[in-house]
């Protein structure tokens, strides 16, 4: 072999390791799998009714329905009324229902857009889109219904019926304080 041939090789050699490195340390970094089970990673976010930064942090202690939408979401506006509903019946025994919205809209776009949709629960917004990666979501709606510890309980992808009997039957029992079932990832079920 050439002394040419066996530097392109020891070349070969050297960027092949070093690409299974970079992708090796891109795959085990500080980011942990999010699904049911796992503790629902901490964010903070800009509340729209208030303007002001709040945190996932703070509901702790609360039973929580996190959703992750966007206002451009045909099947996030479908979902959105039954979520307002299930608020209304549930956010008087203690339901945090906190929707984060990912667009890259002004605040005051996504705040008209809750307005005329008549929402009460909280609307926090991440134009930057920390969220959905933190959560690891893989389109909007997603939704994850966390416990008091602040574990995942369950994860919704698509939309769904919030106040379907299954889902508030659910949600009941967290807020009665009874062990969490782990309920996995449903595709816009109950």
């Amino acid at each position: 072999m050439s002394s040419r041939a066996q530097w392109f090789a020891v070349a070969g050699v050297i960027g092949a390791l070093t690409a299974l490195l970079v992708t090796g340390l891109a795959f085990t970094g500080d980011i942990a799998p999010v699904g049911v089970g796992s503790a629902a990673p901490e964010f903070a976010a800009v509340d729209l009714a208030s303007g002001r930064e709040s945190s996932l942090t703070a509901l702790r202690g609360d039973v929580v329905l996190l959703n992750i939408w966007a206002t451009w979401c045909l099947p996030c506006e479908k979902e959105m009324p039954s979520m307002q509903r299930l608020f209304e019946e549930l956010g008087p025994a203690g339901l945090r229902v906190v929707a984060v919205s990912i667009d890259d809209a002004s605040p005051e776009v996504v705040q008209q857009w809750v307005t005329e949709r008549q929402l009460s629960f909280a609307i926090w917004h991440d134009p930057s889109g920390r969220i959905e990666r933190l959560y690891q979501t893989t389109g909007v709606p997603e939704s994850f219904v966390i416990d008091r510890h602040g574990v995942i309980v369950k994860k919704i992808i698509g939309a769904t019926e919030w106040d379907h009997p299954a889902q508030k039957a659910l949600i009941k029992r967290l807020l009665a304080g009874e062990a969490s079932e782990a309920t996995g990832a449903a595709p816009g079920g109950g």
